[in-house]
């Protein structure tokens, strides 16, 4: 759970970076340059830092825009070309952008999305290893006593079930549409502030089932005593990494680093990441950097 200080210093770090934009050092400081976009959260920060990083290493100058709101203020960012990358989430882009898309696999989230864009602009290879969509989660004993192990063995239980939603801390913002579990009606929603509050209420038997909106390793802690229900199904709709840019504006050897880097990322590696930015207060830059020459991307 994130604590008011570490709210508190990545606020300021947001302010500071949205005032000054922090250069990645390129080869050719004279040439063109390329501002990479970044919203509110930690994460977006952070994926900001990494694109920027991996760009530089190309060859060009590359700028990292921060503190530019949520996800429809860093799209307009994007549109009027004040910034010409910004990182995202397939699945959350996807129903940004067509809210009645029923794709829910990676690949098809990725087509679907890749047609859905406006005019202008791209995408590269999505992270197939940062796999951040919504994880469904009961209590343990529950689990056990009603052998429920996927996702698919709780959908004929839903319309009896209150469930809860939480928000894992840092993550990109979400349109409410994407929070659902397809196929599954249930009888009640109840939200929750954190995924602590979460877990204690389901441990205290006051809800049947959560919906923690990120991955648990966002939050340490939060499943102990719980069962996270597996879902190779794709019940809840494929959320993976990857950046999107104007189209033209990225050579094919900056697209192929970009490729690199969803081949590297993983959900662990990300969630890490989140954490030292969210919950220390280190440098998005320090942190990005030090991923980057440990992949050596």
């Amino acid at each position: 759970m994130v604590v008011a200080a570490s709210q508190r210093m990545l606020a300021g770090f947001l302010v500071l970076a949205s005032a000054a934009l922090v250069v990645s050092c390129g080869d050719d400081q004279s040439g063109p340059s390329i501002t990479v976009g970044a919203g509110d959260s930690a994460e977006s920060v952070v994926l900001a830092e990494i694109y920027a990083g991996a760009l530089a290493r190309t060859g060009i100058r590359t700028t990292v825009a921060a503190g530019l709101g949520g996800r429809a203020d860093y799209l307009a960012a994007l549109d009027a070309d004040r910034v010409q990358v910004v990182g995202e989430h397939t699945g959350a882009l996807l129903a940004h952008l067509d809210e009645h898309a029923t794709a829910r696999p990676p690949k098809k989230v990725a087509d679907a999305l890749s047609a859905a864009l406006p005019e202008g602009l791209v995408v590269s290879d999505i992270a197939d290893g940062a796999d951040l969509r919504p994880r469904v989660v009961v209590d343990a004993e529950a689990a056990a006593r009603d052998e429920l192990q996927s996702v698919g063995d709780l959908t004929p239980r839903c319309g009896r079930l209150t469930v809860g939603v939480a928000s894992a801390p840092g993550l990109l913002q979400r349109p409410a549409a994407v929070d659902r579990v397809t196929g599954c009606e249930f009888a009640s929603t109840v939200p929750f502030s954190d995924p602590g509050a979460l877990r204690k209420a389901l441990l205290d038997g006051q809800i049947d089932a959560g919906l923690l909106t990120g991955p648990p390793e966002l939050a340490p802690g939060a499943t102990d005593g719980l069962t996270v229900l597996s879902d190779d199904d794709y019940a809840v709709r494929a959320e993976n990494v990857l950046p999107l840019f104007r189209k033209g504006l990225l050579d094919q050897r900056q697209i192929k680093k970009l490729n690199y880097v969803a081949g590297e990322l993983t959900t662990d590696e990300l969630a890490a990441m989140i954490r030292r930015v969210r919950d220390e207060g280190a440098a998005p830059g320090d942190v990005a950097r030090g991923w980057l020459d440990e992949h050596a991307l």
